[in-house]
């Protein structure tokens, strides 16, 4: 098409100013809903994964018995070696770090209550750096990597034991040959993971308290933590390659944390269906008034349009003008929507916006909408073409009107 019929379209969307603007607000706030949802889902996506990547580690190290068979007595199918197998897996470059982690289970009392526990041995110097705000302190401080016989509790098991900083307590577990050992340690620190659930029964302690009271030497896994989430699947490659070349590789597993994920997977799945049917009515929605805003600019002005083909312009010159003109009111609103939509996940970010609880947890967590390069094109593309695709439509059917119904048209 040529420059004359580009500017001639041009100045046709500016000779009504009032239907141009309604036109061009239409389609920017079908570009700001689509894109405002779409970021909304992708946001709650990319919170849940990274929550359970921080939780367990981009990779997970075990022996294959640990994630395929329950164990008789702790430990039975950990690792052995830790500190040898981590020192090779730093060589990686894009590892960033690895967490050494204990698991069991037993009692834990203040003398004149005993409750069950959900107990972790960890590197206490590192975790808390590495892994991030993955706990929300509630009372005291954290573990400190210098120090042993020291625990954090869960704010609903400090409740039931009414125990708090500085209060003495007895874990109990059976060792890794069946027998029941007891530690005295003290509390430093309540905190609480947001599951009220977890944080009854849940206890941190240092690693080597964990295996004191089991009386071993083992861990239960290591945590990989990578540079970026994204590595993950090469990470996984190279480090499983580089496992099969030591001895007893074969006992050995490179997990990702999708693996381990489960509340993610199945968050994840609910949330495809919910999203999945909100963006298809939301779409539905923005189709059938763009479409229609688009289609009643063309019909009020089917009176002109006779008058352009009484003078002698061919039907498909306009329909391509018009069909421009549609392109360059849809692309202005849909710029304006991007806008909107940036303006919007930007004052987000500056004046945060807390979300409600969900269900299960006792902590809401950021109202966020996500900026996806891909997410953007392609809207902003559908957009455009619909905004085009409608005004061609309906311009067909009205240019080929005989002129002297155009021209009576009212």
């Amino acid at each position: 098409m040529s420059p004359r019929w580009i500017q001639f379209a041009w100045r046709n969307t500016l000779r009504n100013r009032r239907r141009s603007a309604v036109t061009v607000s239409i389609a920017a706030l079908g570009t700001a809903a689509i894109l405002l949802a779409g970021g909304f889902a992708l946001s709650t996506y990319q919170g849940l994964a990274q929550a359970a990547a921080r939780n367990t580690g981009h990779l997970i190290i075990g022996t294959t018995a640990q994630f395929s068979r329950d164990e008789d007595t702790p430990l039975q199918h950990g690792l052995d070696n830790a500190d040898a197998l981590g020192r090779q897996l730093l060589a990686d470059p894009a590892v960033r770090q690895v967490l050494p982690r204990v698991e069991f289970t037993g009692l834990i009392s203040n003398g004149d209550k005993s409750t069950v526990m959900m107990a972790a041995g960890v590197d206490a110097q590192a975790e808390f750096s590495v892994k991030g705000p993955f706990l929300t302190l509630v009372a005291g401080r954290l573990l400190q990597g210098d120090e042993k016989l020291k625990v954090m509790l869960g704010e609903g098991l400090a409740r039931s034991l009414k125990a708090g900083p500085g209060s003495g307590l007895t874990l109990m577990a059976s060792t890794t040959e069946g027998a029941l050992n007891a530690l005295d340690v003290s509390v430093v620190g309540v905190v609480s993971s947001g599951v009220p659930d977890v944080d009854k029964r849940l206890v941190y302690t240092d690693l080597a308290s964990a295996q004191q009271l089991l009386v071993t030497q083992r861990v239960s896994t290591l945590g990989v933590f990578l540079d970026r989430m994204d590595a993950t699947a090469d990470a996984q490659q190279r480090l499983q390659t580089l496992l099969r070349g030591q001895p007893a590789a074969a006992a050995l597993t490179v997990q990702t944390w999708q693996d381990q994920a489960f509340f993610y997977r199945g968050v994840r799945d609910l949330y495809n269906r919910i999203f999945g049917a909100l963006g298809l009515i939301i779409g539905c929605i923005v189709v059938f008034v763009v479409t229609n805003a688009m289609a009643m600019a063309i019909i009020e002005r089917t009176r002109e349009i006779g008058t352009l083909r009484a003078l002698g312009t061919l039907p498909a010159q306009l329909v391509r003008c018009l069909a421009l003109e549609g392109l360059m009111l849809g692309g202005v609103g849909a710029a304006l929507g991007a806008l909107l939509t940036g303006a919007v996940a930007l004052g987000l970010l500056l004046f945060p916006v807390q979300m409600p609880p969900p269900p299960g947890r006792s902590s809401g967590y950021p109202l966020l909408i996500a900026v996806d390069p891909a997410l953007w094109a392609a809207t902003l593309a559908a957009m455009l073409l619909l905004a085009m695709a409608a005004s061609a439509w309906v311009a067909r059917r009205t240019v080929n009107l005989p002129v002297v119904d155009a021209l009576a048209h009212v």
